[in-house]
């Protein structure tokens, strides 16, 4: 069971999160971190002790690059990545999900853009996520 300690008044837009960590069962935050990004809703959603504590609008891959789905665990965490496929593209915050690349990195969400795979958040919640997740935690892609 899962339930939400976010105020989300209105759909956010590209960019926004919002992230609330502490929570009413646990003070101090405790528990089991879960992720689950929702690629029709282009929504992330992570959940500590099976309440919600952060959210945000994301970017995934284009056509020719699509995001896999399924789950995957947190292979990999890299603080401060650049990409040696794209242009040494900053990727901040990087989860590594797949051997082949696919991850969840900081990335400067606007309209109109796209991923070559990887789920691209806001740069702030990006370093949020980082400081709570660990290598094995899982990623839900639906």
């Amino acid at each position: 069971m899962v339930s939400s300690l976010l105020e989300v008044p209105a759909a956010m837009a590209y960019g926004e999160y919002r992230w609330q960590d502490v929570l009413h069962s646990s003070p101090g935050g405790s528990g089991a971190v879960m992720v689950r990004v929702d690629l029709d809703r282009q929504i992330i959603s992570v959940f500590r002790g099976g309440e919600e504590i952060g959210t945000a609008v994301i970017l995934h891959g284009v056509d020719e690059y699509p995001t896999p789905r399924g789950s995957f665990p947190v292979i990999a965490m890299m603080r401060d990545h650049v990409s040696a496929t794209y242009d040494s593209a900053p990727m901040p915050f990087t989860l590594r999900l797949t051997d082949d690349g696919v991850s969840i990195h900081g990335s400067d969400v606007q309209a109109g853009l796209g991923t070559h795979g990887c789920i691209g958040i806001p740069s702030e919640f990006a370093k949020r996520l980082f400081a709570v997740i660990h290598v094995g935690d899982v990623v839900h892609i639906v």
